[in-house]
């Protein structure tokens, strides 16, 4: 799936996204800011490499961090919780993970843990998983951000066609 189609899905749906990167540095946003009129969808884009910034900025919980260690789908799942808590965003991509080319903590290089979460109303759904990516550490990046963002328009109805609980 191209981006512009992801934009187009975005648009068509009223989502509003907000990015939260880590590993992927900011590169989901720059990805969409290539395709006319994104910002019709598109509301913020954070880039939290420090735990603080992860606390400060995102809410991720510092026991969630302890518990879980700053690359894990629980540290990605709260970041894009925390994407949601300020402004109208209704959809959140998040990133984490070791782009290399060293491992970090006992990780691979090429580890990503992504997660999208979706708003409804006031409940939050969250979705989550960790892919293995090779390459360097440029193709890891740009690799796991087309991922994220590909991935919405399948995820979203999914989430869509869920019962909520």
């Amino acid at each position: 799936m191209a981006l512009a189609a992801v934009v187009d899905y975005l648009k068509e749906h009223d989502l509003r996204l907000s990015t939260a990167e880590a590993s992927t540095a900011g590169q989901m946003a720059a990805l969409l800011a290539s395709v006319p009129d994104v910002g019709a969808c598109v509301e913020s884009g954070y880039v939290v490499y420090s735990r603080e910034a992860k606390k400060r900025l995102l809410q991720v919980s510092e026991q969630t961090v302890e518990r879980f260690g700053l690359i894990s789908v629980e540290v990605a799942r709260a970041m894009a919780a925390g994407a949601l808590q300020e402004g109208p965003a209704n959809l959140a991509v998040a990133t984490t993970g070791v782009t290399g080319p060293e491992p970090v903590d006992g990780v691979a290089p090429g580890t990503v843990c992504i997660a999208w979460a979706f708003r409804a109303g006031d409940q939050i759904r969250v979705l989550s998983e960790t892919v293995c990516l090779s390459g360097d550490r440029a193709a890891v990046q740009h690799t796991a951000s087309f991922y994220g963002l590909t991935q919405i328009p399948r995820l979203h109805e999914r989430v869509q066609a869920e019962p909520l609980s």
